[in-house]
């Protein structure tokens, strides 16, 4: 089995691992209906995208 030739250090270890991260969605809020949505995406509440009705959303 192979080992290291030598240990690696915290802080080396931890620069590495920095882009082991998370990223939250870009979030906003609809401007029809004032739910979380993603940008650039049409919201699945009201159907609206950029103030206008793209799809027709049954009510629940």
């Amino acid at each position: 089995m192979a080992t290291p030739a030598r240990r690696i250090s915290k802080t080396r270890k931890r620069l590495r691992r920095t882009h082991f991260k998370l990223h939250s969605q870009g979030l906003v809020e609809c401007s029809n209906c004032g739910a979380m949505i993603k940008s650039h995406h049409v919201c699945p509440q009201c159907g609206f995208y950029n103030g206008k009705k793209i799809v027709d959303v049954k009510a629940k």
